[in-house]
């Protein structure tokens, strides 16, 4: 007999701040905390999307998401020109490269900041739901973030498991959620979408 799938928090607590990328991604992770008693913040703090147009059509999404559900959202700044400056000279690195886990520590290291600042014991990340990411790199990310503080800790909980995958593909559907093509920098967009589609 399968196992059922459950979560539980490292420190046992009941609320994570958690960094968010876009609804699509986020979706099946909040409802399985949400069913497991963990209510999640969510904060939107993506500086490396590109352009502004998409950057707010992510937002907005993960903002109705957020408001169906009674959760509070927390929108933080868009500085792509400041994201930019601290990935110069990384502009030519392939996906799952040195940029991908700079951009990881940038994004994670201001949840870690904002954690502490604001009670939160614990922080995780949606970015580890995609299969496009490197878990590794993520993890890397989040306990580099975590390490400038002694009250708040990373969530290392792998979120492609469980069947949140499929779970995920069913809410976007129900909530028609705008699903981009590409994970958010001008780097990351395919280049040539007819190719994309042949293979």
């Amino acid at each position: 007999m399968k196992k059922k799938f459950s979560i539980e928090t490292p420190d046992g607590s009941d609320k994570v701040l958690l960094h968010t990328c876009c609804a699509p991604c986020s979706s099946a992770i909040i409802e399985c905390m949400m069913q497991h008693g963990i209510i999640p913040t969510i904060f939107y703090f993506n500086p490396n999307i590109y352009p502004l147009e998409e950057y707010n059509i992510r937002k907005e999404e993960c903002s109705r998401y957020a408001k169906s559900l009674g959760l509070d959202i927390v929108d933080w700044d868009w500085d792509h020109d400041n994201w930019r400056c601290m990935v110069k000279g990384m502009e030519n690195e392939p996906e799952r490269g040195g940029r991908c886990l700079k951009c990881f520590k940038i994004r994670l290291l201001e949840t870690a900041k904002y954690a502490h600042e604001n009670g939160f014991s614990l922080i995780t990340t949606t970015l580890a739901s995609s299969r496009w990411k490197s878990l590794e790199q993520i993890e890397e990310a989040g306990n580099f973030a975590c390490s400038n503080y002694d009250d708040v800790s990373y969530w290392a909980q792998n979120w492609r498991k469980g069947g949140l995958s499929d779970r995920r593909i069913a809410i976007i559907k129900e909530y028609n959620f705008y699903n981009q093509r590409y994970c958010g920098c001008e780097f990351s967009m395919r280049k040539d979408d007819s190719e994309s589609e042949k293979q």
